[in-house]
């Protein structure tokens, strides 16, 4: 339940929604398992597995998108492919046509989809709708954007835009290590991935080094940039900061975790305090988080 990954976007401040009425639109689309011929299917999932799409504490919201997916790899297909065309050819005694391959191998798939196996991928995104935030877990760009054409499929209005910062991720990561120290409220780590601007794309990646080294000044002084920054924030949240904005690698640390499992007794206690902890200092982690980058674009 903890978020790994935070794909940050921004809610307008007079977005308001009713946890029925979002339970309500997210029901339009339910995940129906895949068919024997169907390589995927997308939909929503209860994120509580009690059956509802939807789950609010506090005026915070958790929603689920399940997605499954045929596994069924090319080689596979075109190995079989490859085996009947040989077959066909040897009887027939020419070869067969570019035509004739691509149908083999289009019947073929037909025939192998309903034995292949499906796997389960579930996302989840958490919507704060008194802050404007909808944060997606999701490591890469891709999956957040599956989610989000789901959710604006479901929804009547989804009034969404990516988080802009003032200040770049590259030139604030940049400055950061230049300056060996990071914001109020942040520690710079021991990991970090520095590149040259140029076509070339020379990098250098560090991991578990001590980043105020005179040879990390020297390859800034060279002209590289950081695409890639560990920090933490207030001793409770570790994380890596990419050159697209991306918080990653996110890690709630011990103290945040006792917090939770000392307030619960019971799973369904314990689901709550986590959600109820998570999204706490989450909220707290992006303000800061923004205002360390400058503040958000366009907002004095």
């Amino acid at each position: 339940m903890w978020f790994k990954n935070l794909q940050v976007y921004r809610l307008p401040a007079d977005w308001d929604l009713s946890i029925a009425r979002l339970e309500e639109q997210l029901s339009r689309h339910p995940l129906q398992r895949c068919g024997s011929m169907d390589m995927q299917s997308r939909g929503w999932i209860s994120p509580r597995k009690n059956g509802s799409l939807a789950f609010s504490l506090n005026r915070q919201f958790l929603i689920a998108m399940g997605a499954e997916q045929k596994l069924l790899p090319a080689s596979v297909i075109n190995q079989v492919a490859s085996e009947r065309i040989a077959e066909l050819e040897e009887q027939q005694g020419h070869q067969l046509g570019r035509k004739q391959a691509k149908e083999i191998k289009e019947r073929v798939t037909e025939e192998l989809l309903p034995r292949a196996f499906c796997r389960r991928i579930n996302t989840y995104a958490w919507i704060d709708p008194s802050h404007g935030w909808l944060v997606i877990d999701a490591a890469n760009a891709a999956r957040s954007e599956e989610l989000l054409g789901l959710l604006r499929d479901s929804l009547d209005d989804l009034p969404l835009s990516l988080l802009k910062t003032q200040l770049s991720p590259v030139s604030a990561m940049t400055s950061w290590l230049a300056a060996g120290e990071a914001p109020p409220g942040f520690t710079i780590d021991r990991d970090c991935v520095l590149q040259s601007p140029n076509e070339e794309k020379a990098t250098v990646r560090y991991t578990r080094h001590a980043l105020d080294a005179e040879e990390i000044r020297g390859h800034l002084a060279d002209g590289k940039t950081a695409t890639r920054l560990s920090l933490t924030w207030n001793d409770r949240i570790s994380f890596a900061l990419t050159d697209q904005l991306q918080i990653k690698q996110v890690a709630f640390l011990d103290i945040i975790k006792e917090e939770a499992e000392s307030q619960a007794e019971t799973a369904e206690e314990q689901f709550e305090a986590d959600f109820i902890l998570m999204t706490g200092e989450l909220s707290h982690f992006l303000q800061d988080f923004v205002e360390a980058l400058g503040g958000e674009e366009g907002k004095v």
